[in-house]
Formats: C-alpha cells, sequence, structure tokens
C-alpha cells in the first residue's frame, strides 16, 4: 500500500466577505483520481478546494478554500506521503488586501493590488526526497497538444517533477479529457480521450510504479 497525497479543485482568493477571484475547476479529476487511488487500495488523503461535488466515500479530505490554506494542508500531509498527484487548479493570485464586509458599488473604476500565489507543487518536490511527484498542465486549447507538451515540459524540469499530465482548458467541468504524461525520462504517453476515471486509474498506477522503482530491493 502506497500512501498518496492529492490535491484538488480551485481555490478562492477573497477580495472581502462576499466576492472572490477563482476558476472553473470542478475537482472531477482529482476526485476520480483519489477514487481510483483508494479502489487500488492505497491511503488516500485529499486536499479538496470549494466544489459542488461528493468526494469519495472513505477517503481522508482536508477541506481548504484559500491557496495559502491549501499550502498549508498539503505540507501537513506532505511528510506521511510516499506520493503526491497535485491536481488542484491553485489561483496564481491573491489580493493584497482584503476588505471586511461587502463594499458597496460605486461608480467608475476600481484597482485592485494583486499578489503571487506560492506555487505548492513546486514548493514541496523541492523537499521530496525519495517521494515521486506528478503535477498538472492546463493548457490553452486552441494550439493543440504540441506548444501544450513543450510548455508542460518546462514546468517538469523548473518544479523538479517526476511526471507532468499535460491537458487542455476545455477539459474544465467536463466529464471527459485528453492527456498527454510527460515522464521525467523524456517519454511522452498520450491517453485518449476518455472518462476521467479511466484516466486517473492510468495516473495512479503510473505514480504508483514509479514510487515503488525507489524502494530498496
Amino acid at each position: 500500500m502506497v500512501s498518496i497525497l492529492i490535491t484538488a479543485g480551485p481555490t478562492r482568493e477573497y477580495l472581502d466577505d462576499v466576492r472572490y477571484l477563482s476558476n472553473g475547476s470542478s475537482g472531477r479529476m482529482g476526485c476520480a483520481l483519489a477514487e481510483a487511488a483508494q479502489a487500488a487500495g492505497h491511503r488516500v488523503t485529499l486536499v479538496l478546494g470549494p466544489v459542488e461535488i461528493s468526494p469519495p466515500a472513505g477517503v481522508t479530505v482536508r477541506p481548504v478554500v484559500s491557496a495559502l490554506e491549501m499550502q498549508a494542508a498539503a505540507a501537513a500531509a506532505f511528510g506521511s506521503s510516499d506520493v503526491l498527484i497535485a491536481a488542484a487548479a491553485v489561483a496564481d493570485w491573491r489580493p493584497a488586501q482584503r476588505a471586511a464586509g461587502k463594499p458597496p458599488r460605486d461608480a467608475g473604476t476600481r484597482t485592485i493590488q494583486l499578489v503571487p500565489n506560492p506555487d505548492i507543487v513546486a514548493g514541496l518536490a523541492a523537499a521530496k526526497g525519495p517521494r515521486v511527484v506528478v503535477g498538472f498542465a492546463l493548457e490553452a486549447a486552441a494550439a493543440g497538444f504540441g506548444p501544450a507538451i513543450r510548455r508542460g515540459r518546462d514546468k517538469l524540469r523548473s518544479k523538479h517533477l517526476d511526471c507532468i499530465v499535460v491537458n487542455l482548458h476545455d477539459a474544465i467541468g467536463s466529464t471527459h479529457t485528453e492527456l498527454v504524461l510527460c515522464h521525467a525520462d523524456g517519454r511522452d504517453e498520450a491517453l485518449p480521450r476518455q472518462d476521467k476515471k479511466a484516466a486517473a486509474a492510468r495516473i495512479i498506477a503510473v505514480a504508483v510504479q514509479l514510487r515503488r522503482a525507489r524502494e530498496p530491493s
């Protein structure tokens, strides 16, 4: 049995007590990964942003809202994990200041100062040791997989990942996806368009295989 940590869903970065910055991630892929890992007999911790779907029963869920909350929850669980699969769509930016209450709408324009959120997967991968870290790269669909794979490989190298899952942004909210698994050894494994549950099972199998290859013989 392998201990697998999964981050999933979006984050919400609140401008005030009502309004926030976020994205359209449904959390379906992350929950599918948790379900597949549990079905394969592994121990699963799911750090889950705000979503409308229910996580798989029996999985340890750590609910979070913001990127900073996700970073803290993932860091706390990473020490006892063998594999991290970072499927969450973390907001790149958050407001520099959060206003109290709900400021009234006024005429004219308003400027919001934003600051960058932490790169959660890169931070954890920097101290991974024998653990396996798998990232996700969501890229624009218009240019197709060629440029997306090149950008994904850049992220794989810069973040010190063992594998990165490249998909296109039209998978957001869908029950199906088309993926390319880019391995650190240079291999690319294309998965045809299929149900996210089927794709998740393959990603889990790849991650577990990578982890077991590092175990002492």
